[in-house]
């Protein structure tokens, strides 16, 4: 019991961080989408043309032929939580584009036990109750081609939705802002994230708040600040592929993530931090696709203080048949950073499947 309720404490804090910690609001929006995007450690904001390009850079939406819809599904933290997405997009002429997209982050059925004793001091079984606590991002994209010949610009419009059972919830409002360049075989992309600044406010039940008090002694005796901010986030790319006797591919491709605050990135600062991410694709006859790339550079500190370079690798695969895309990754592999490992499936289709 008193784990259950040390878990409830611990969620009801997170909910609404104060402005101290505002840097890593939201951070469900940083994972990404699409396992064809994920076995390259994310290394795609030049080269996006799809219908995750919504979530990428929207200004890669241009490039879509026809219609398509995206769907994935991740587990992490051995199976307690689910990550899902779901994308759709749309060509409306050959130079512009929309789409949609919505993405869950959760964890389901958690025990609810501060009922659990009455004021009597007697147990009830029947007193415990489940909820749930899950994330959510309804993002409506467009994208048009620029009069320049090979400059796309694409725009985000994103409703941030939080939830933590009966106890508290939000709502948060952002944009963003993508551009891609192309320049005979070269692609060159920008996404700026949150240029708005995301403002998530939240509203607390006190009366189900003070039930946690209540039930953990000595923990959230005050409520968090209700405001959450995410501050601006700048992804830039450069990519290249190559076509070895007809059948033969390969995508390489260099971003560079930048967060305008101190963290422990490899370049860091006190006003801001950049990880290098590399991303290759191997392609044969457009059919099949092995994938691998390299990111998210830390240095991390262990309990001696010392310190040491943690970085994670990730593999893909990925197979396409008449308009199905089927790609799987597998991240972090080999336990080289902080991040935990996890098998990520999507499926992408064309919508002349469905004429």
């Amino acid at each position: 019991m008193k784990k259950s309720l040390t878990i409830l404490s611990i969620l009801i804090t997170m909910t609404a961080a104060s402005q101290a910690v505002r840097s890593y609001s939201n951070e469900f929006l940083n994972i990404g989408v699409d396992a064809a995007a994920l076995g390259m450690s994310n290394a795609v904001v030049a080269s996006t043309s799809d219908v995750n390009a919504g979530y990428w850079n929207p200004a890669g939406l241009v490039n879509l032929e026809d219609n398509q819809i995206s769907l994935m599904h991740a587990s992490y933290f051995a199976n307690i939580a689910n990550y899902d997405y779901i994308g759709f997009a749309k060509p409306l002429d050959d130079k512009s584009a929309v789409g949609i997209s919505i993405i869950r982050f959760g964890v389901d059925d958690i025990l609810n036990t501060t009922q659990l004793i009455d004021d009597q001091g007697n147990i009830d079984y029947n007193r415990i109750s489940l909820f749930s606590t899950a994330d959510y991002a309804f993002t409506v994209s467009y994208a048009r081609a620029l009069p320049l010949d090979g400059l796309n610009l694409g725009v985000n419009a994103k409703v941030v939705r939080r939830v933590i059972g009966d106890f508290a919830n939000s709502w948060g409002f952002g944009l963003d802002v993508g551009l891609q360049f192309k320049r005979g075989d070269w692609d060159f992309g920008l996404m700026a994230r949150d240029i708005t600044t995301t403002v998530n406010a939240w509203s607390i039940d006190e009366e189900q708040f003070a039930t946690i008090s209540d039930a953990v002694e000595g923990q959230n005796q005050e409520l968090p600040e209700k405001t959450e901010i995410t501050i601006p986030k700048l992804q830039i790319g450069m990519g290249r592929q190559w076509i070895f006797h007809y059948d033969y591919s390969l995508r390489a491709e260099l971003d560079m993530n930048f967060r305008f605050t101190q963290t422990n990135d490899i370049i860091s600062s006190s006003s801001v931090s950049a990880t290098p991410a590399l991303g290759l694709e191997f392609g044969y006859a457009e059919l099949v696709y092995v994938r691998a790339g390299v990111g998210n550079f830390q240095e991390l500190t262990a309990l001696d203080n010392s310190t040491t370079m943690g970085f994670q690798p990730n593999i893909g695969v990925g197979f396409k048949y008449k308009g199905i895309h089927v790609d799987y990754a597998l991240t972090d592999i080999g336990d080289q950073s902080a991040a935990i490992y996890s098998n990520v499936f999507s499926v992408k289709l064309d919508w002349e499947l469905f004429r």
